[in-house]
């Protein structure tokens, strides 16, 4: 119990150092009178390239900042718990393609805040959970709908003075990440049934033919042992009768009259 506390307790670290950074940012730029909007992403503009590297870390304002930590702490570190095997891998990619594409095919302005990481980070932990179809998973998917399903109307150019460009560029990033590392953590668990290329050992079956007879067909099988309740740690053997058609009649001379 201690373990499972303490490995909870560790997946909040990196993304509260994140936001804790995000905020010195924000208070460095307010208490030096400074703005940094032009370290955003400019699209089509080689000086706008910057921006893939610190736009997430440049915010209009504290509003701005307040709408954007409280997501990057929840998504991010549930990312890192349930995804330990690939979190910083996914986190990294989720960071620079969305940008990279939003610089490729951003509205020309400046785009600033890491409103697409988040963005990116909820539709990782939502697509991820259904790809994998894995119970734990897909129950972290119902979260994020519950908590963040609001947020698929950013994705839509419906409100002005949002970057829509880069909550879909994010969105779209999770969903290859998504894909990209589907294999790697949490598996859903197959079971023996499930499994169609093998047969378990302990179960075979015997096809009986019936024999032609005067009188009709009979059962080769002993009355007695055909009846014989099964027997545990015993093989199971599954019997078919099979009878004939016309067309899989004996030939006439081994008929008797």
């Amino acid at each position: 119990m201690i373990s499972e506390q303490k490995k909870i307790l560790n997946s909040f670290y990196i993304p509260v150092f994140f936001v804790m950074i995000l905020w010195i940012v924000k208070i460095a730029e307010n208490v030096t009178g400074t703005v940094l909007t032009e370290y955003g992403v400019f699209p089509r503009q080689i000086d706008g390239l910057i921006g893939v590297l610190t736009m997430p870390f440049i915010h209009a304002n504290y509003q701005h900042l307040i709408s954007n930590s409280i997501p990057l702490i929840i998504l991010g570190s549930s990312l890192i718990y349930f995804y330990r095997q690939s979190a910083m891998k996914v986190f990294l990619l989720i960071y620079f393609l969305h940008s990279f594409w939003l610089w490729l095919g951003g509205r020309e302005s400046y785009h600033i805040g890491a409103s697409g990481l988040v963005y990116g980070l909820a539709s990782f932990l939502f697509f991820s959970g259904i790809i994998r179809r894995h119970i734990q998973l897909m129950a972290i998917s119902m979260l994020v709908v519950f908590l963040y399903g609001g947020m698929i109307w950013g994705i839509f150019p419906l409100f002005i003075g949002v970057s829509w460009e880069a909550h879909l560029a994010g969105s779209l990033a999770g969903v290859l990440c998504a894909w990209v590392y589907r294999k790697e953590g949490l598996q859903k668990p197959v079971y023996e049934w499930e499994d169609d290329d093998t047969i378990p050992e302990e179960v075979y079956m015997e096809v009986v033919r019936d024999e032609q007879t005067e009188e009709g067909n009979t059962d080769n099988a002993n009355p007695g042992e055909k009846n014989k309740p099964p027997v545990a740690g015993m093989p199971v053997i599954v019997q078919y009768n099979f009878k004939p058609t016309e067309a899989n009649k004996p030939p006439a001379e081994n008929d008797k009259d």
